[in-house]
C-alpha cells in the first residue's frame, strides 16, 4: 500500500479548475463561529458550499456525521451530494484515505427531519424512536378531502352542515361564499400547515375571534387524528418539522451533536426551521447560513424572509454570538448589462423600515458586481405595440436566433411568466410560435392532465375501465371534468381507428376486466347460496366446490387449482390461521397487471412509440417528458391505493370512482394554483415556458420575460391570522405584495446569461410602474436595432459540478439497454414494480413461512 501524501486545498482547486475570488476563498476557509453568506445570483454559492464542506472534512478533520448540510430542493441536495462525492474521490485518489458521507445529514430539511426524529444521538440512552408515517402534499389533501373525515372535521369546528362550513371557510379566507369542498379543504390545509410551522398549540393559543376558534378546533382534531397508535403517528411535511424540533428541544445535548450546520436558501426558511437550526447550533455556535433576500419567493408556503434579513440580530439573541458576514457579490452568470439592469431594478422601491430609522426590509448595503466586462447590448425590448404584434415580433426574433446559430436548440431560450394557468400572455406567445411551426413545452400552462399525451393515455384507460357517472350535477367543475373525460375517450377512439392492433389490445383488456367481474359475481352468488360469510375461514375442501362452478373462467379455475396455492391453504388451515373467503375470492379474480403495467403496455403502440423515436434522435423530447411525468402520477396513485386490481375493487364503479372521480379529478383541481415550482425537464426541440418560481436556481442563454405586470393583492389572510395570534412583527401588510412582486421579477431578470428580452405592451396593464419607468428612462435597445452579431453563441450546458456514476445503477443499465437508460434515468419514468413487488412479496412470505415452521417445530419438540 502506497503511503498517503499531504495535499492542500489550493492543489485541489487547480485540479478542478476552480479559482475562488477573495470572498469565496474567505467563506470556504472560515472556521469557528456563526457565518452569514449573502449570495447574489450567479455568485457560485453552490461551489462555495461544496468546498467549505470539503475543507471541514478533509482539512479540519470534522467527521461527516457531525456536519448538517441542508438545501431547498431534492435536486439541489442530490447535486451537492454528487459534487461532494466527486471532490472527496479526488482526495482519496491522492491520499489513499477514504471518506464515507453515507451518515452525513445532507438533504432537504424534510429528509433530514425524518432522520433526526429516529437518530439515536437525540434520544436518552440511545434508543431509536419510531419514525412517523409521512404524508406528502397529495396524501394530506386526500386525507382531509375524504368525505367521511371532512365531515368529522367540520363537525369538530362546530358547524351544523357541510354547505354552511364551505361557505363560512371560503368567505373567511377569500371574501366570498363558495359551496365547494375542494376550496374549503385547500384553505384549511394551508392554514393548518402554517399553524404547524409557527409551532402553535391549538389547545393553549388565545384568541377572541370566534371564527378563528372554530378553525383552531378543526386543526386540533386534524392533529389528533394523525395518531395511529400509542407509538406511531402520521405527519404532514409541516408537522414533520415540528416533531423534529420538539425531539431536539427535549434532549439536553442536542446543541452539541453537530459541529457545523450549513443551511442553503435561508431566505426561504420558516419559523419552525429557524427554531430547529438555532437549537442544533446552541452548543457549537457554528451555523453558516447562505441566501439572497432579493430572491425570497416562498412566503405562500410560510417562508419568512426576515430570518435572513435579521439573521445577525437573531443569531446573537439565540446563541449569543454575532455572525461574520461575507458577501458573495460577483456574478459569473450574466453579461454586464443584465447585471446592471436587475441591480437597478431592485432598488426602485422603498425598502426602508419607517418605524426604525436606518433599518430596511432587505439586506440593503450589498452590491452585486458583474464578472463580465462585455458592454455590448444584452438587454433588448420589443417594439411598443399591441400584444399580438409583440408576441409575433419576439417569436420571430427567437426563430432568427436559432437560424443564425446564436442558440443551438429552442430549449436554450426560456420564457418566464408570473403564472401560467389562465394567462393570456402564455396563450398569445404559444399561438405565435405555433404560427411559425415551433413547438413549446408548457405542461403547467393548464392542468397537467390536459396535455395531449395525458388525454391519450387516460382516454384509453377510460375505454378499458369505463368512466364514473355523476347523474345530474350543478357543479361546473364536475361538468368540465366530465367533458374532459368524454374528450379523452374521443381521442382514444381516433387512435384505435388508426391502429387496429391498439384497438384489439384495448378490447382484450376490457374483456379481461369483464371476465374478472363475472367470476367475482359468480363466486359471491355461490357463497350466498351456501350461506357462508365473506369473512368465514376458507377451507381446503372448498377449493373443489369453487373450481367446479359452471361458467367460471379458465383463468380463475387455474388460480384455484394451482398446486402451490393448495399447499399454502393447507398450511394456513393447519396452522390455525386460515385465509378468509373474501381474500381467496379477491386473489382468484384479480387482474395480473397493474395500472402502471397498462401504461407501459400502451406505450408500445405506434402513437406513443413514435414519441420515443423523436426523443431518441433529438428532434422533440416534449411528448416523452410528458409521458415520464404521467408515469410518476400513476405510480403515486398506486402508492396511495395499492397496486393490485381486484375484481372487488373494479366492481360497482369503485375503481373508476377512486381513480378518475377522486384521484385524477384532484389533479385536475389542484392544478389550478398559480404557484408552480415543479422540477420539470426542458426537452430538446421546444421552447420552455416556466413560472418564475420554477426558474429559480436555473439559468438560460436567452430569457424572455413574457409578462412585466402582476397585480398587487391584499395581504394573505393566513399572514394576518398568524400576526394577530402571535403578536408577530414583519413587513408592513400593505407592502407585502409589492415587495414580493419586486423579488419575483428580480429573479426573472437574473436568469439570463447572454440575452434578456423584455416585452412592451400598449394597454393599461402592460407593465408595473417600475417597468414603465425603466422603459421610459433606462438605456435599452430595441429588437429591430440589435446587431445579432454582438450576441454570443450559446454554449452547450455542461455539468458545473462533479457527477458520480454508479457502476450498477448507471453503466450496467445503459449497457443492458440504452433505451431503458434513456427512459428511466433521463426522462424520469417510474419503473413498473410488479416484478420487484412479486419478488419482495415472495421473499417476505418465505421468511414468514420459515418463521412459522420454526415456531411449529419448537412447539412440537416441547411436547
Amino acid at each position: 500500500m502506497k503511503s498517503s501524501r499531504v495535499i492542500t486545498i489550493e492543489e485541489l482547486w487547480r485540479i478542478h479548475n476552480f479559482t475562488p475570488n477573495d470572498n469565496q476563498r474567505e467563506a470556504i476557509l472560515y472556521g469557528e463561529g456563526p457565518l452569514l453568506l449573502t449570495a447574489g445570483p450567479g455568485s457560485g454559492k453552490t461551489r462555495v458550499l461544496l468546498w467549505r464542506t470539503l475543507n471541514l472534512i478533509v482539512f479540519q478533520n470534522v467527521p461527516p456525521e457531525e456536519i448538517f448540510l441542508t438545501t431547498f430542493t431534492e435536486k439541489a441536495a442530490l447535486q451537492l451530494k454528487e459534487g461532494l462525492r466527486t471532490l472527496l474521490g479526488t482526495v482519496t485518489n491522492l491520499t489513499d484515505k477514504p471518506y464515507d458521507i453515507s451518515k452525513m445529514s445532507l438533504g432537504t430539511v424534510h429528509s433530514i427531519c425524518q432522520s433526526l426524529i429516529t437518530d439515536r444521538r437525540f434520544s436518552p440512552g440511545g434508543a431509536r424512536k419510531h419514525a412517523p408515517v409521512l404524508m406528502d402534499s397529495l396524501s394530506q389533501y386526500f386525507k382531509v378531502y375524504k368525505k367521511s373525515f371532512w365531515q368529522e372535521l367540520w363537525v369538530a369546528g362546530g358547524f351544523t352542515d357541510e354547505e354552511s362550513a364551505h361557505n363560512f371557510i371560503s368567505n373567511y379566507f377569500l371574501g366570498k361564499e363558495i359551496n365547494s369542498r375542494h376550496v374549503a379543504v385547500t384553505e384549511c390545509i394551508a392554514l393548518f400547515n402554517r399553524f404547524s410551522e409557527e409551532n402553535i398549540n391549538p389547545s393553549t393559543v388565545q384568541t377572541t375571534d370566534n371564527s378563528l376558534k372554530a378553525l383552531l378546533k378543526m386543526y386540533e382534531y386534524y392533529k389528533n387524528s394523525l395518531q395511529i397508535n400509542s407509538s406511531v403517528k402520521q405527519v404532514d411535511f409541516s408537522l414533520l418539522q415540528q416533531d423534529a424540533f420538539q425531539a431536539i428541544e427535549s434532549f439536553a445535548n442536542s446543541g452539541n451533536v453537530f459541529k457545523h450546520l450549513i443551511i442553503d436558501e435561508y431566505q426561504d426558511t420558516n419559523a419552525i426551521q429557524e427554531k430547529l437550526y438555532f437549537a442544533l447550533s446552541k452548543g457549537s455556535k457554528n451555523i453558516c447560513v447562505v441566501g439572497d433576500d432579493d430572491q425570497a419567493l416562498y412566503r405562500f408556503r410560510g417562508a419568512t424572509v426576515e430570518n435572513l434579513v435579521e439573521f445577525e440580530n437573531r443569531c446573537f439573541a439565540n446563541i449569543g454570538q454575532t455572525p461574520k458576514r461575507i458577501d458573495l457579490d460577483i456574478n459569473y452568470r450574466s453579461r454586464k448589462n443584465i447585471v446592471d439592469l436587475y441591480s437597478h431594478f431592485i432598488v426602485q422601491t422603498n425598502w426602508e423600515n419607517e418605524t426604525k430609522k436606518g433599518s430596511y426590509y432587505r439586506v440593503n448595503d450589498k452590491v452585486i458586481k458583474a464578472n463580465s466586462v462585455d458592454l455590448k447590448p444584452s438587454v433588448v425590448v420589443s417594439t411598443k405595440d399591441k400584444a399580438e404584434n409583440v408576441y409575433a415580433e419576439i417569436a420571430e426574433f427567437v426563430l432568427d436566433l436559432k437560424r443564425t446559430g446564436k442558440i443551438h436548440d429552442y430549449n436554450q431560450c426560456a420564457f418566464l411568466f408570473p403564472y401560467l394557468k389562465g394567462s393570456t400572455r402564455v396563450t398569445g406567445f404559444a399561438n405565435a410560435f405555433e404560427a411559425l411551426g415551433i413547438p413549446v413545452y408548457a405542461p403547467r400552462a393548464k392542468s397537467f392532465i390536459e396535455v395531449d399525451e395525458a388525454k391519450a393515455i387516460f382516454g384509453l384507460f377510460l375505454k378499458i375501465f369505463d368512466r364514473p357517472h355523476y347523474g345530474n350535477t350543478g357543479s361546473q367543475s364536475i361538468i368540465n371534468f366530465r367533458n374532459w373525460m368524454i374528450e379523452c375517450m374521443q381521442i382514444a377512439d381516433t387512435l384505435m381507428r388508426e391502429d387496429k392492433l391498439l384497438k384489439e389490445f384495448v378490447t382484450d383488456k376490457k374483456n379481461e376486466v369483464a371476465i374478472a367481474l363475472e367470476d367475482y359475481n359468480l363466486l359471491l352468488a355461490f357463497i350466498k347460496k351456501k350461506k357462508w360469510g365473506v369473512k368465514d375461514p376458507f377451507k381446503l375442501a372448498m377449493i373443489r366446490e369453487f373450481a367446479e362452478l359452471p361458467r367460471l373462467s379458465p383463468k380463475a379455475r387455474k388460480n384455484l387449482t394451482n398446486s402451490y396455492f393448495k399447499k399454502v391453504i393447507e398450511f394456513k388451515e393447519r396452522d390455525g390461521e386460515p385465509y378468509s373467503i373474501d381474500y381467496i375470492i379477491n386473489r382468484t379474480t384479480s387482474l395480473d397487471w397493474t395500472v402502471l403495467d397498462l401504461f407501459y403496455q400502451l406505450n408500445g403502440f405506434r402513437h406513443f412509440r413514435d414519441m420515443f423515436l423523436l426523443a431518441e434522435d433529438g428532434t422533440d423530447e416534449g411528448p416523452v417528458c410528458n409521458l415520464g411525468l404521467l408515469s410518476q402520477y400513476i405510480s403515486r396513485f398506486m402508492d396511495q391505493y395499492g397496486t393490485i386490481l381486484t375484481a372487488s375493487f373494479l366492481s360497482e364503479e369503485k375503481f373508476v370512482r377512486v381513480f378518475f372521480a377522486s384521484y385524477v379529478y384532484a389533479l385536475y383541481r389542484l392544478g389550478e394554483s398559480e404557484y408552480e415550482d415543479a422540477d420539470d425537464p426542458f426537452p430538446k426541440g421546444r421552447v420552455p415556458f416556466l413560472t418564475i418560481h420554477q426558474s429559480k436556481g436555473l439559468e438560460f442563454p436567452v430569457v424572455v420575460l413574457g409578462a412585466v405586470y402582476k397585480r398587487e393583492k391584499p395581504a394573505d389572510k393566513k399572514e394576518i391570522i398568524i400576526r394577530s395570534l402571535l403578536s408577530k412583527a414583519g413587513e408592513p401588510l400593505d407592502k407585502i405584495s409589492c415587495f414580493d412582486n419586486m423579488r419575483m421579477f428580480y429573479v426573472s431578470l437574473s436568469r439570463a446569461q447572454n440575452l434578456l428580452i423584455l416585452p412592451r405592451y400598449t394597454h393599461s396593464s402592460a407593465a408595473t410602474e417600475v417597468f414603465k419607468n425603466i422603459f421610459a428612462n433606462y438605456p435599452l435597445q430595441g429588437i429591430p436595432e440589435l446587431d445579432k452579431e454582438q450576441v454570443p453563441v450559446a454554449e452547450e450546458s455542461k455539468q458545473d459540478l462533479g457527477k458520480s456514476y454508479s457502476y450498477t445503477a448507471d453503466y450496467l443499465l445503459y449497457n443492458k439497454c440504452p433505451r431503458n437508460y434513456m427512459i428511466f434515468k433521463k426522462y424520469g419514468f417510474v419503473p413498473s414494480r410488479s416484478q420487484t413487488m412479486l419478488f419482495g412479496s415472495l421473499v417476505h412470505k418465505t421468511i414468514e413461512d420459515l418463521h412459522h415452521l420454526l415456531m411449529h417445530d419448537r412447539k412440537t419438540a416441547a411436547v
